[in-house]
C-alpha cells in the first residue's frame, strides 16, 4: 500500500493555497521551514477505512486568523475565535480530502477537530508519512500525514 509522499502533500497545499487563500496572488504557502516553528493551534481530521491515520494543520495564533480572515473573507482585526475553528477545521478537511484521495478505497473521513496549544501526546500509535513545513504570511504553518500503528481491535487516537 503506498503512502502520500512530501511531494503529494506540497501539490495539495499548493493547490489548496492558490484556491482559498492566495486571494490576491501574492502570498502562496512557500514550502521551506519557518525560522521557528510555532504549533499554536491544530486542527486535525482522522481517516478511517483500508488506511487509518491523520491529517493535521499546525500553525501559529497569527496564522491561524489569517486563514480565518482569507476563507470567511472578514478582517483580521474581526477574527474571532469561533472564526479559527471554522476556518482552520475546514483548511483540515480540505487538505485532508485531498489526502484521503490518494490512499486505497473504502476510506471515510472525520469531522475536524480543533485544538489549541499543540498536539502532545494527543496522537499514540502512530508513525509520521510525511510532512510538509512551510511559511505563509512569515508565519508557520506544518501539515502531516500519520498513520496508525494499532490493529482494528487496538486503540485508536
Amino acid at each position: 500500500m503506498t503512502n502520500p509522499t512530501e511531494d503529494d502533500l506540497k501539490v495539495i497545499a499548493e493547490q489548496v493555497w492558490s484556491s482559498y487563500l492566495d486571494l490576491d496572488g501574492a502570498s502562496p504557502l512557500v514550502p521551506l521551514p519557518a525560522d521557528k516553528h510555532q504549533a499554536d493551534v491544530t486542527a486535525s481530521v482522522s481517516v478511517t477505512g483500508a488506511w487509518r491515520g491523520h491529517v493535521l494543520v499546525s500553525c501559529s495564533d497569527a496564522a491561524s486568523r489569517n486563514v480565518a480572515a482569507a476563507l470567511l473573507g472578514i478582517d483580521f482585526d474581526d477574527v474571532a475565535e469561533e472564526d479559527v475553528a471554522d476556518a482552520l477545521g475546514e483548511l483540515a478537511n480540505i487538505i485532508g480530502g485531498n489526502v484521503k484521495s490518494l490512499l486505497p478505497e473504502p476510506s471515510a473521513l472525520s469531522l475536524p477537530h480543533v485544538h489549541v496549544e499543540g498536539t502532545q501526546g494527543r496522537y499514540p500509535h502512530v508513525t509520521e508519512v510525511c510532512h510538509l513545513e512551510g511559511t505563509w504570511m512569515d508565519e508557520s504553518v506544518t501539515v502531516t500525514v500519520l498513520e496508525s500503528t494499532t490493529d482494528l481491535a487496538g486503540a485508536m487516537a
